[in-house]
């Protein structure tokens, strides 16, 4: 891999990690157009890491505002403490789903998935399902005050989702969270938060795909300017998006998401999977 394919590589993940328009089918895309492949998924992971670190930053107040009220009403029992006990304890719960559903499905997610044909289909249903909550379901005016465990489990659910390229974990939840009634800056908020235990849970599961091997083959160099490059880029379509969101809609991801559907299915041949394998 040479610097400037490391860099492109950070500037794809950074930028579409929080994006509704899937970071995984893009990267997989870049991979195809640059003739990679990596194996496992330690390389993706090692990106995310940086992503999650860029939330962490980002959301610093909004997280320790959960972590501080939830322990301190395991411990006093607060009553001003409830509903940050019970936000923190939904991000566990859709995190524990998505999880022991990842686990499950993750051999069921194979390089057949990663081909243009299914990122193309999943990229256009990423991109019906935002018309659809953007026309045709009315926003609803639920806070975290007024979530339930329901709530965390469908999102749960919803996120899980994102096993397969093309389709969306920030767009999966937020829509999932839309569709439930919350209003749209809890919707993001709960999803920019999720992004962080079930991140970090993949890097642990992930570790073992970490060797001297995947090392040499990427470079060190290029592993650390791609980390370093995908947080600036994290940090960037985070403030983007939270500013974009109050001001336009999701139509616009939509239609993006029928454009890369439509240059994926047309313009890279399938069989250039097979040689990258």
């Amino acid at each position: 891999m040479s610097l400037f394919e490391a860099i492109i590589f950070g500037i794809v993940q950074g930028l579409t990690e929080f994006l509704p328009i899937s970071s995984s089918a893009h990267i997989v895309i870049t991979q195809l157009v640059f003739g990679y492949t990596f194996p496992g998924l330690s390389f993706e992971i090692f990106l995310h890491v940086a992503s999650v670190l860029a939330v962490i930053l980002y959301f610093r107040k909004d997280l320790w505002r959960v972590i501080e009220g939830f322990f301190r009403f395991v411990a006093k029992r607060s009553p001003k403490d409830r509903t940050q006990f019970y936000f923190g304890l939904y991000i566990l719960i859709a995190t524990f789903i998505t999880g022991i559903l990842g686990i499950l499905l993750e051999g069921a997610v194979g390089n057949w998935m990663k081909t243009p044909p299914v990122i193309a289909s999943m990229l256009t249903i990423t991109g019906l399902a935002l018309i659809f909550i953007e026309r045709f379901h009315k926003y609803g005016d639920r806070t975290e005050k007024n979530m339930s465990f329901k709530d965390s489990i469908v999102v749960g659910l919803g996120q899980t989702l994102a096993v397969m390229p093309g389709i969306s974990r920030s767009g999966s939840t937020l829509i999932v969270s839309l569709l439930i009634g919350l209003q749209r800056e809890t919707a993001v908020r709960y999803s920019f938060l999720l992004a962080i235990p079930v991140i970090l849970g993949s890097t642990v599961l992930a570790i073992g795909d970490f060797s001297a091997e995947m090392v040499a083959y990427i470079g060190g160099l290029n592993l650390l300017v791609s980390f370093i490059i995908t947080f600036v880029f994290s940090l960037i379509g985070i403030v983007w998006l939270i500013d974009f969101l109050k001001k336009s809609r999701l139509i616009y991801f939509a239609v993006y998401c029928f454009v890369l559907a439509l240059f994926v299915a047309t313009m890279i041949d399938p069989a250039t999977v097979m040689d990258v394998e």
